[in-house]
């Protein structure tokens, strides 16, 4: 016991040190929206050993995306920071360092020897792409942008942000238009899937008047399947319960929708997943039957990109007496328009046609037939009112949905339409690559300048300026052609 005025020292126990701050766990993550489809783009450091770095670079990522707007979700951005942490990951170990050291704040690893490295090993992934070239600026921007915000970065890794990349971009080779054999392979190719898919939709569309709810009717007549398909009631789980568990028992009518079956070791042989395909491709229009209404359009429209034609909706088309008014958005040029598209004054008429849109091919007739092709959709789906409004099978509910067609899908692309056409004799289309929907558009305009003649500012048009004209549309081979005609006839004497 302590005697009075003498003072006990007490014996305070440690204080733990605070804990560091863990910024570099958890998943980043970028929601983007275009076309009403919803995607998620995430990176999580957690799946790269150098952590630490893959964390300060998503952060980077998802400040640079959310402030400039970026629509597609910092797509280049996002692949430039997994693709450098992936390459630091198996890079460190051959210098003799642990890949956990690197961080942009730090100097155990020169990032800066690293990111040379990495445009090299790019570079010989991607030899004759742009794509280096693309990554290495993306990661060098988002370094940047954090040294630009008063985040620590090392003085050696911010100088390099200044410094060009190793490499150019290599310039790539610009597109030529189709052959005019070619333009007119397409046009009759698409011309004659565009009357099949009428003359389909119009016999599902009648077994589908003829119909009831297979609730009370049953589920074993393909009518009452159409009737279930427009009321949202088909999924997968519904077949599998109110149908005999193999094709082969089902009704003869039923069974005969499923494609052809080959053993080919890789697909499977059809069954309710295919049949709810086909019953939706009976009365709605798929993204292969759009891509003929899209390179009609686009070779009949020479001021339309096909960005701005794939985002048009119902409300920005207004039919006049004279033709059609189109508002079309070019988002790369930031503005919005509206175009005229007159009718021709004696468009084209399918002899005893009896599908909307009386069979022109025009423009505004295209629109029409387009327009009807579509109308049910928008009629039996919630969904936004696109123009090139494609319905398909869903995975997440097992039944039929209605998006804006992609034209980017496995198997749904460009080149599998031309792919899949074949020409009067039954042989495959001969079309020049690359496939590429962009050809279509400078096809149309080089039929334009066939057609108008005239000098650089009337071919350019209201779309573009005489440069850019020159730039992208004037070097094509038609254009050549008409060129050294030209020369060729003012001097008659060479």
């Amino acid at each position: 016991m302590a005697r009075r005025g003498e003072r006990k020292v007490r014996v305070r126990a440690d204080v733990p040190p605070p804990r560091p701050t863990l910024d570099h766990v958890g998943t980043r993550v970028v929601t983007s929206e275009r076309r009403g489809r919803v995607r998620h783009h995430s990176i999580n450091p957690a799946d790269y050993r150098c952590s630490v770095l893959a964390a300060q670079l998503a952060d980077e990522w998802v400040k640079i995306t959310r402030a400039l707007g970026i629509g597609d979700g910092g797509a280049n951005y996002g692949s430039a920071a997994r693709k450098f942490a992936a390459f630091t990951d198996d890079y460190a170990p051959t210098l003799g360092l642990d890949p956990a050291g690197a961080r942009l704040d730090g100097d155990e690893i020169d990032l800066v020897e690293v990111i040379y490295a990495w445009e090299e090993a790019l570079r010989r992934e991607f030899p004759q792409s742009k794509h280096p070239y693309t990554l290495v600026k993306a990661l060098l921007a988002l370094i940047e942008q954090r040294a630009s915000a008063g985040g620590r970065v090392g003085e050696k890794l911010k100088a390099r942000t200044q410094a060009p990349t190793a490499f150019r971009a290599p310039r790539g080779k610009p597109l030529d238009e189709f052959t005019n054999a070619e333009r007119i392979a397409l046009r009759d190719a698409a011309r004659d899937q565009v009357r099949a898919t009428e003359a389909r939709l119009a016999h599902g569309i009648g077994l589908l008047g003829t119909g009831q709810d297979p609730r009370e009717g049953g589920w074993r007549s393909v009518p009452n399947l159409l009737w279930a398909a427009r009321a949202g009631l088909i999924t997968t789980k519904v077949l599998k319960r109110e149908l005999p568990s193999e094709p082969k028992w089902w009704p003869p009518e039923i069974r005969d929708l499923l494609p052809a079956w080959t053993d080919d070791g890789r697909s499977r042989r059809p069954g309710v997943r295919a049949l709810v395909r086909a019953l939706g491709r009976m009365p709605f229009a798929d993204e292969m039957d759009l891509q003929a209404f899209r390179v009609l359009l686009l070779l009949g429209m020479s001021d339309t990109t096909p960005e701005e034609l794939h985002d048009l909706k119902v409300g920005d088309i207004e039919f006049t007496d004279g033709g059609v008014r189109l508002v079309q958005q070019k988002l790369r040029a930031g503005r919005i328009r509206a175009d005229m598209h007159p009718e021709q004054p004696a468009p084209a008429v399918e002899a005893g046609s009896s599908f909307a849109g009386t069979g022109a091919w025009d423009v505004p007739g295209l629109l029409r037939r387009l327009l009807a092709a579509t109308n049910l959709a928008r009629e039996a789906f919630a969904c936004e009112p696109w123009l090139f409004l494609a319905v398909d099978y869903r995975k997440d509910t097992g039944g039929l949905g209605a998006l804006c067609a992609d034209f980017t899908h496995d198997k749904r692309r460009f080149t599998h339409w031309i792919a899949a056409q074949r020409d009067s004799s039954g042989s495959p289309l001969a079309i020049s690559e690359p496939h590429d929907v962009r050809r279509l558009r400078k096809t149309a305009k080089v039929v334009r300048a066939v057609a108008l003649g005239g000098s650089l500012t009337d071919l350019a048009g209201d779309d573009h300026h005489v440069e850019i004209y020159r730039g992208h549309y004037g070097h094509g081979t038609t254009a050549h052609v008409l060129a050294g005609r030209a020369i060729n006839r003012s001097q008659p004497g060479l």
